[in-house]
């Protein structure tokens, strides 16, 4: 798998988001079901430029939603936190 593949979306608008990432240097990534902890530390050091210290990730379930008259369960999704060295951060809104 490359890079772009693994890495989904990061999550940086959610409050647990902004909290981690100012108190402990953490990052949350919405990545690949398939992809193991080697994978995203990897995926993530050559997208960012940094160096990753740890790697945790959790299998998000769905929820049921309303789809129209009906109700359907949204897809499970594997998020990641990603803890970086001292020193390290990711700026997401660089150029934007």
């Amino acid at each position: 798998m490359i890079p772009e593949d693994i890495i989904k979306r990061p999550l940086v608008l959610t409050e647990k988001g902004n909290a981690l990432r100012e108190a402990h240097n953490q990052y949350l990534f919405e990545v690949a079901r398939n992809a193991n902890k080697p994978q995203i530390r990897d995926a993530v050091e050559t997208l960012f430029s940094v160096k990753v210290e740890k790697v945790h990730t959790m299998i998000v379930r769905g929820r049921m939603r309303r789809m129209g008259r009906g109700r359907e369960k949204t897809q499970n999704w594997k998020k990641a936190i990603v803890s970086l060295k001292a020193g390290e951060t990711i700026d997401f809104f660089t150029g934007a």
